[in-house]
């Protein structure tokens, strides 16, 4: 190879930087070619990503309507070949009476264990689970036949739910002051969550299913509660003197609890992520359920105190009807029919049950029953699966 000459030196130097130039990279400052204007380059800003569910759990239809599984009809394979029917525990008869919904006619009575509370549907859709309170049993019932089974031992089963994930039932023991995780099956103890608040009582989920809030009924209190750790993250002391919380229900965008306060006559509006101190929004004497429409417009919220239904639109974060019975009552707990046409509840101290028109508000029949009838089932019901309680459906 020839030796290079200063000028062969030169020319070469020459050549690289011109080959650098055409190269246009970020940092040159030069344009591209075709001559368009280059843009400064931009600062990477992470996107904020939503947290995970929780394992487990299967991911929501709607990432804005917790209840989009719920809608008319939309009844999964499990359950579609039940009969419909209406479960009704009656606390002071120990029994559950059973109504068919297209004859409003109770068609049998159901002995089960001592003072009856609620009816369950299992996470996996296919039992009814009967709280027998004082009893210290869970009363299994098959909604494809409606024949009760063996009882199982549980003590003190106020109330019951399921994990979003469907690996625990989390019984409310109420007077025991314990939240207690149990296999969603075969109800055998997991983990004892012992609480300072008294009367846990009813719960929801958040949307993501890692936590829910849970009401204290003879102290006044709420709790937060993590799902997997099954630990309690939060507690807090309601601004009402006297306050007793009933029912715990997440709005369809997963952002607001509501809890249904028979003392403070209405219902809080809480920011579950915060856990702040809750707004009450009064609805009626005695208000005591909770209970969405099946297109997630409305929430239904019975009065037991006055005899009235109140009417909250969840768009225009407002109530906007109120409905009363014709002859009184106590509206209890209860639920919606599978096709959304009906609100069923129990009349807690008149031994009834109300069938209402959820376009109307019309009371469309008055059934008797037991004595003392609460938490009632109405089953089938659309969805995936159950978090437990008269039928929360997701």
């Amino acid at each position: 190879m020839l030796p290079l000459t200063k000028r062969s030196k030169s020319l070469l130097a020459a050549a690289l930087l011109a080959a650098l130039a055409g190269c246009g990279t970020a940092d040159t400052g030069t344009e591209p070619r075709g001559g368009a204007k280059k843009e400064a380059a931009r600062p990477v800003v992470p996107k904020k990503v939503a947290p995970d569910g929780l394992p487990g759990m299967p991911p929501l239809l709607d990432p804005k309507d917790v209840y989009a599984a719920d809608r008319p009809g939309r009844l999964s394979p499990v359950v579609k070949d039940f009969p419909s029917r209406v479960y009704v525990p009656n606390t002071n008869s120990n029994t559950v009476s059973v109504i068919d919904p297209a004859t409003y006619k109770v068609i049998e009575t159901i002995p089960v264990g001592i003072q009856p509370q609620h009816v369950v549907p299992s996470w996996d859709l296919k039992t009814l689970w009967v709280n027998n309170n004082r009893g210290h049993t869970l009363t299994p019932i098959d909604p494809a036949t409606g024949v009760a089974g063996k009882p199982v031992e549980v003590h003190d089963p106020y109330n019951l739910y399921f994990t979003p994930d469907g690996k625990y039932a989390v019984v409310m023991a109420s007077l025991d002051r314990e939240l207690v995780f149990r296999d969603p099956h075969t109800m055998d103890r997991k983990k004892t969550v012992p609480v300072s608040c008294y009367g846990v009582n009813h719960a929801d989920f958040s949307a993501d299913g890692r936590y829910f809030v849970v009401s204290c009924e003879f102290s006044g209190e709420l709790l937060k509660v993590d799902t997997a750790k099954m630990e309690v993250i939060g507690q807090q002391k309601l601004p009402f003197q006297g306050a007793m919380p009933q029912d715990v229900k997440i709005s369809p965008d997963g952002k607001t609890f509501y809890i249904a306060d028979m003392m403070a006559h209405g219902m809080w509006v809480l920011d579950g992520e915060k856990f702040t101190t809750p707004q009450l929004m009064p609805t009626g004497k005695g208000a005591h359920g909770l209970y969405v429409s099946r297109d997630s417009k409305e929430m239904y919220i019975p009065n037991r105190g006055e005899g009235s239904i109140s009417v909250f639109d969840f768009g225009q974060n407002k109530l906007t009807k109120k409905w009363w019975l014709p002859d009184g009552g106590s509206p209890d707990m209860g639920g919606v029919s599978a096709d959304g046409k009906v609100l069923w509840l129990s009349g807690r101290y008149d031994s009834e049950v109300y069938a209402i028109d959820t376009k109307t508000g019309k009371q469309l029949a008055r059934i008797p029953v037991g004595g003392g009838p609460h938490g009632l089932a109405v089953y089938p019901q659309p969805g995936r699966y159950s978090l437990g309680h008269t039928g929360v459906f997701r």
